[in-house]
C-alpha cells in the first residue's frame, strides 16, 4: 500500500517543528488538530501569529517586547527607576511581574557579546541598585563581572537573586513562589 503525503499538511507539521520543544509526534498531532477538529481556532491562531509579528518590537530602553517605541514598563511612572533588574530574556521579564515581587524597572542582556555599552549606561542612569536575576551558571556569573566592571566608579549597589533558582533552568521554568522568595531574598555580588 503506498502512503500518499499530502504537502499542506507535511508543510504544517514542519512548521510547527520549528517550535521549541515540539517533535515530529507533537507537531504531527498539532496539525490534525488545527486543520481537521478546529479549523476556526487555527485561523484564530494564525492571525494572531501574524499580528505579534507584525507589531511586536524590543522597547527601546530596556529591550522588553513592546508595540511602541518604550514598553508599558518603562512609560509607567509609578514604577521604581532606582531599581533595574537585569535579565536574560525579555520572557523572563513576564516571569518576574506574574511573581508581583518586583516594582522596578528591567534591561535584557542575552550575552555579553550582544551588549552595547553606550546603551548600557543609558539604562542605568538614575540607578542605585542592579539586581541581576539570571540563572546561576559561569556564562552568566561572566556576564555579572562583566557588566560590575563596565559600571564600576557609579553609585550602584549590586545584587543577585537568591540560590534556589535551580542552575540551568530558565526562569519562565520556575514556579512563582521560588521566584518570589529569590527576588526578596537577593543578594550582594
Amino acid at each position: 500500500m503506498k502512503h500518499t503525503k499530502i504537502e499542506a499538511f507535511e508543510n504544517l507539521v514542519e512548521a510547527f517543528q520549528l517550535l521549541p520543544s515540539i517533535g515530529k509526534k507533537s507537531a504531527i498531532r498539532l496539525a490534525y488538530h488545527a486543520v481537521m477538529e478546529d479549523g476556526f481556532g487555527a485561523m484564530k491562531l494564525a492571525h494572531a501569529l501574524e499580528t505579534g509579528v507584525n507589531t511586536i518590537r524590543k522597547c527601546r530602553k530596556c529591550h522588553n517586547m513592546s508595540e511602541d517605541e518604550l514598553c508599558a514598563i518603562c512609560s509607567d511612572p509609578y514604577r521604581d527607576t532606582a531599581k533595574l533588574c537585569i535579565v536574560q530574556s525579555a520572557k523572563d521579564i513576564l516571569t518576574i511581574e506574574e511573581s508581583g515581587q518586583f516594582n522596578g524597572v528591567y534591561y535584557v542582556v542575552s550575552e555579553v557579546s550582544d551588549m552595547d555599552e553606550a546603551h548600557l549606561f543609558y539604562a542605568v542612569e538614575g540607578v542605585e541598585e542592579i539586581i541581576f536575576a539570571f540563572p546561576p551558571s559561569i556564562a552568566t556569573d561572566t556576564m555579572i563581572l562583566y557588566i560590575e566592571d563596565k559600571l564600576q566608579g557609579k553609585e550602584i549597589e549590586f545584587t543577585k537573586i537568591a540560590q534556589g533558582v535551580p542552575t540551568g533552568v530558565e526562569l519562565e521554568n520556575i514556579d512563582v513562589l521560588s521566584l518570589s522568595r529569590a527576588l526578596e531574598a537577593r543578594v550582594k555580588t
